[in-house]
């Protein structure tokens, strides 16, 4: 999960906590970031899956998207800076109800996916106009600089990747959380609240990146390191690493960015084509609409899958995929799924072959190994709906 970097790395505002910890840091997104703790990736994964795990993500891109003439009045400012993201992005903004978010893509010109997000509508009337938005680390100077080229005037983008962003995710996360934030046990899936911490305003959002139920918290350092040291008490707590996110990700067939995905890939390549409602399917006024509705209706070249190998050894990103001798795909994304007990991989794989069963061939260090397409996601999504 690291990366060779000669950049001066950044530091989120955890990262004297990462060290008291005991992590092991990498080079990730720009950032010196940790990727496993003491106890190790295997049982950080474990530990997510039956407890709650916290994540640093303060490398990610959190920000603020508001009205150029201000916030408040209601639908028709929401309305008006949801048509303006609708620009950039295939999915219906401007159906959002106040409190709820929505997983999209931001689309290139020829329909391949320059990064994913997540747009959140904000709560109260005097806050429409705005829209709270969350980019991947690794793409966020590009998705701002988008934002600021094509709505310059019109939007004005507000950067908060310099307060903590926190994720806490598994069976137990909403047990420790209402202690700190009253009443968010009762939100639903891709839903957030406002809440007042020790007089500083946070947002809590009920969602995540490993397939378990959980939430994420941005909140400004001075009153998020207390409250992250305070949750890491709890012994149903315990911090996560890059690790173990890369594979609680993975069994849950999440993409990365980068890997997964990028610019070449549709919506519909990547089985990401429920992201596009109807309206804006019926519509066709988002970039790349002529290449993705035709995809829709006529299916893609190739589409993501999952694949099982059948051996121990795990097919990393880059390996190829056969069905005899003929090369029908490669493996973007591959390592070992503890919870599930055998490797995991997703690809892109030719559309004739993407029947979950079908049987292909990884070539591993010039060695055929078998595999056969799987249904994602490997582990059930428990997410609260």
């Amino acid at each position: 999960m690291g990366e060779t970097t000669t950049e001066t790395l950044k530091r989120t505002p955890l990262y004297d906590l990462h060290e008291e910890c005991g992590a092991k840091l990498v080079p990730f997104a720009g950032y010196e970031m940790p990727v496993q703790f003491p106890d190790g990736v295997m049982e950080e994964h474990n530990w997510t899956r039956a407890h709650a795990g916290l994540f640093d993500v303060s490398h990610m891109g959190p920000c603020f998207l508001t009205l150029e003439d201000g916030i408040g009045g209601g639908d028709e400012a929401h309305a008006k800076i949801a048509a303006m993201i609708e620009e950039l992005v295939p999915s219906d903004i401007t159906s959002l109800k106040q409190g709820q978010a929505r997983l999209t893509v931001l689309l290139n010109e020829e329909g391949g996916i320059l990064d994913d997000l997540i747009i959140t509508r904000p709560i109260g009337d005097d806050a429409q106009g705005s829209l709270y938005i969350v980019v991947n680390g690794a793409m966020k100077e590009q998705d701002w600089a988008i934002f600021e080229e094509k709505l310059a005037g019109r939007a004005v983008l507000t950067r908060a990747d310099d307060r903590i962003l926190f994720a806490l995710q598994g069976p137990e996360a909403a047990d420790v959380m209402k202690d700190f934030f009253p009443g968010c046990e009762d939100l639903k899936f891709m839903h957030h609240m406002p809440f007042e911490l020790n007089g500083t305003r946070c947002i809590v959002s009920r969602c995540g990146y490993t397939g378990e139920d959980g939430f994420e918290v941005l909140v400004k350092p001075e009153a998020g390191l207390p409250l992250v040291r305070e949750m890491l008490t709890d012994e149903r707590v315990k911090p996560i690493g890059l690790g173990a996110r890369d594979s609680l990700r993975l069994e849950a067939g999440l993409c990365l960015y980068g890997h997964d995905l990028d610019p070449a890939t549709s919506p519909i390549e990547a089985d990401l084509g429920w992201v596009i409602q109807k309206r804006r399917r019926e519509a066709g006024d988002f970039p790349g609409a002529e290449r993705i509705l035709r995809e829709r209706s006529e299916g893609p070249a190739r589409k993501r899958v999952g694949i099982k190998p059948l051996e121990r050894a795990p097919a990393r990103e880059g390996t190829e995929i056969f069905i005899g001798d003929e090369k029908v795909g490669v493996i973007t994304s591959g390592g070992f799924g503890p919870t599930v007990g055998h490797p995991v991989a997703m690809g892109y794989i030719a559309s004739a072959h993407t029947e979950p069963g079908t049987e292909v061939q990884l070539m591993v260090r010039g060695k055929a190994r078998p595999a056969v397409v799987a249904d994602l996601p490997f582990v059930p999504h428990n997410y609260k709906r």
